[in-house]
């Protein structure tokens, strides 16, 4: 696995008011915007910052902290093939990530599995073949 973040995702409560703050008040231009889900902006060359709604992400990575649970947080490797996914969950396990999901076709079109680190940090690992997924690989 190369060394480099692709997305970061934060759970939020309030959708809109993000998108107010980040879009409206701070001028940032969204890479991709579906109302009541998520919001993502470009955060760097290859950096996406991408904020989604709380339902939605404990949906997919599980329940956020409120006591026990995942935190709040994911970062994301997006990988170009799904076999590249299945590699780096593979690498991850092979170094002693306390947790691997194996990786499953997602609602959204994409491939992703999760690892935690040694804190139980969640890592997604992607493939993501929209134009936002394009916007992250080298």
């Amino acid at each position: 696995m190369d060394q480099r973040i692709s997305f970061i995702t934060l759970a939020t409560d309030d959708l809109d008011a993000t998108r107010r703050f980040y879009r409206d008040g701070l001028g940032w231009v969204p890479e991709l915007d579906v109302p009541g889900e998520v919001l993502m902006f470009k955060a760097g060359q290859l950096l996406v910052l991408s904020f989604w709604e709380r339902g939605h992400f404990e949906a997919e990575v599980g329940a956020t902290m409120r006591g026990p649970g995942v935190a709040p947080i994911t970062i994301s490797h997006n990988m170009p093939t799904p076999a590249g996914v299945d590699e780096v969950l593979e690498a991850a396990r092979a170094a002693g990530a306390p947790e691997v999901h194996a990786a499953v076709e997602r609602d959204w079109g994409g491939y992703s599995g999760y690892f935690a680190d040694p804190d139980g940090y969640r890592w997604e690992v992607a493939h993501n073949p929209g134009p936002v997924g394009e916007v992250v690989l080298p």
